[in-house]
């Protein structure tokens, strides 16, 4: 099994703190890609649901392409929402990004880690070159 690791070199959260795993992982032709909050830098950007979603996305897609896959490689979503108010405003974002190929998707309330409304992972699938 071919398995690479992607972000293992000191990446940060929160107030510059090392994180000990890695961004994402790819094994034979999956990748699995670390959830991932609105963060630019090191720190939550402000807003509500909205600003946060688009940059938690954002941060998933920087990943995939950083190990050479799009978001129609993505086959399954994992969604926390602090708030399940903000389920519907969620929807309409993440269709801008996964409309064309959507994902299986799994999407559930839980309090988060840092101070943020969302945090999303996912999984995706390319067939390896042979």
């Amino acid at each position: 099994m071919d398995i690479k690791r992607f972000g293992v070199e000191g990446g940060t959260g929160t107030g510059g703190q090392h994180m000990p795993f890695a961004r994402a992982v790819a094994a034979d032709g999956w990748l699995y890609v670390s959830g991932q909050v609105p963060m630019v830098n090191g720190e939550v950007i402000d807003g509500g649901i909205v600003p946060q979603t688009h940059q938690a996305i954002k941060n998933v897609l920087a990943i995939l392409a950083e190990a050479g896959y799009g978001p129609e490689h993505v086959v399954r979503c994992g969604v926390w929402l602090d708030d399940t108010r903000d389920f519907a405003s969620f929807n309409k974002i993440f269709k801008e990004y996964f409309g064309a190929n959507p994902p299986a998707r799994a999407c559930v309330q839980s309090s988060m880690v840092v101070d943020c409304k969302v945090e999303v992972d996912c999984i995706a699938y390319k067939k390896p070159a042979a």
